[in-house]
């Protein structure tokens, strides 16, 4: 069985959790407003987290019965809120899974060690620590100065790779959410010429792995906002997530630029992926170009050359309605 039945999404996946109890809301109304007005908007939040999740894995049918889900823990505010909001579907799923949470200790100096284990035992979640010194192998190969990034994925990479087999898991669970996937799409159109993003879910390299990023609908803000209310024990990347000066940390100030300024711009940026037209694009590989021809048949996806295009976009505060661009 999968996460998908016939094509319609199962409520348990993306039922909201209960509301919060009338002895506990009492309680809270006692405590003041400002309280209770703190806990409704962390219950929403919740709810929000839990439906985008939920509704990811139905979506792409990330995760099926009988999987055996390997969370890749990095230490970061992504992958602490991926595993809290899996566990959570865990408990109500209309199928049966397993997770066991993985953390890889590439050995950097002052890295805290301990800091993983502990909090895992207190989540009640099988999980495996992974020691291999990529640390060294980066710093000898790669020149100072020099973003180390792409050398320490391709290592890590292989290492979760091999941990996976040897766990008997089925799918690797990453903590990628909306923003990084915006982030890869300009990024490669802006460095690497092509039309290419992060993919919800993917077979690996070698064949053999499935690779999930159930966080695909969740924004990054959310993330953060969780971590915070669940007071997560944050472990700084000091290898290569601190280096200033990367394009992907540059790419992301201004996506979240974007949000501040310009309401909706970044949800319509994401919708966009799962609204693709090959026909008005440039690529030939994805549309016959060449053989196109008149038919003389009328056709509603048919160019429309001559017309103004016009956009819907989202209202910006205090202006009401739907704006409409007009491109002359």
């Amino acid at each position: 069985m999968s996460a998908v039945m016939n094509d319609t999404p199962q409520a348990g996946w993306t039922a909201e959790p209960p509301e919060v109890a009338a002895t506990g809301a009492d309680a809270l109304a006692a405590a003041g407003p400002a309280r209770l007005k703190i806990e409704r908007e962390t219950h929403k939040l919740e709810k929000r987290l839990c439906r985008e999740v939920g509704k990811a894995i139905v979506d792409f049918n990330m995760i099926e019965e009988g999987d055996k889900v390997m969370v890749c823990m990095s230490g970061g505010k992504d992958s602490y809120t991926l595993l809290d909001i899996l566990l959570k579907l865990k408990a109500r799923a209309p199928i049966h899974f397993d997770l066991v949470a993985v953390n890889l200790d590439q050995k950097q100096p002052g890295f805290p060690e301990h800091v993983l284990p502990e909090y895992l035992k207190t989540t009640g979640v099988p999980f495996h620590i992974e020691n291999e010194d990529t640390y060294s192998i980066v710093k000898k190969l790669v020149p100072e100065g020099k973003t180390t990034c792409s050398l320490c994925s391709r290592l890590r990479r292989g290492i979760l790779y091999r941990v996976a087999d040897e766990l008997g898991c089925t799918k690797i669970a990453l903590g990628h959410h909306r923003d990084d996937i915006l982030q890869t799409l300009l990024l490669n159109m802006f460095f690497g010429g092509k039309m290419k993003s992060m993919p919800p879910k993917l077979v690996s390299d070698d064949g053999r792995h499935v690779v999930i990023r159930p966080l695909a609908y969740v924004a990054e803000k959310d993330t953060a906002r969780w971590s915070a209310h669940r007071d997560f024990p944050i472990i700084p990347c000091n290898l290569c997530g601190s280096q200033e000066n990367l394009q992907r940390k540059q790419v992301g100030e201004m996506l979240r630029e974007w949000d501040k300024k310009f309401p909706g711009r970044v949800e319509n940026m994401f919708n966009a992926l799962q609204n693709v037209v090959p026909s008005h694009l440039l690529d030939g590989g994805l549309f016959d170009f060449k053989n196109a021809r008149a038919t003389g048949v009328a056709s509603e996806d048919g160019d429309k050359a001559f017309d103004k295009e016009e956009f819907s976009a989202p209202s910006l505060p205090g202006m009401g309605g739907v704006q409409v661009v007009t491109l002359s």
